[in-house]
């Protein structure tokens, strides 16, 4: 797997857990540093970041093209996932938008339900197909 993978991965767990937790993503890498030696990749703070600070316009997005889900029905793995995915998509011009939507899938082909990997490619494939008109 490689960096931004981990990065990824990363990001997903901290933000998933900020959400289960009622806490902050801030919280979770704190005590992520306070609580192990494990070195947090600067992309994985990056994506944190970033959707945190775009999270009202990525869930603004999300639910306008997410067909037959609200955002509070959708399994919290897969919110935190799309989230990802969008800020990837929308937000990070270093990453190509085929690889925030492969990566996306690829995540919740491995940590979610068996629907989970083609609602993710559905929804990032619409919102990537309407990028142009979305970031206006």
């Amino acid at each position: 797997m490689s960096a931004r993978g981990k990065a990824r991965r990363r990001a997903l767990e901290v933000l998933f857990e900020a959400e289960q937790r009622g806490t902050t993503p801030d919280e979770g890498i704190t005590s992520r540093r306070a609580s192990t030696a494990q070195v947090i990749n600067p992309y994985t703070v990056e994506i944190i970041q970033g959707v945190v600070a775009e999270q009202e316009r990525i869930d603004e997005i999300l639910s306008s093209y997410a067909q037959g889900w609200t955002l509070d029905r959708m399994p919290a793995v897969d919110r935190a996932i799309l989230r990802i995915g969008a800020w990837e998509l929308l937000f990070n011009d270093e990453v190509p938008d085929r690889v925030a939507v492969s990566e996306a899938v690829t995540i919740a082909k491995e940590l979610s339900t068996d629907d989970s990997p083609d609602y993710v490619n559905g929804l990032l494939g619409r919102i990537q197909q309407l990028k142009p008109t979305l970031l206006d």
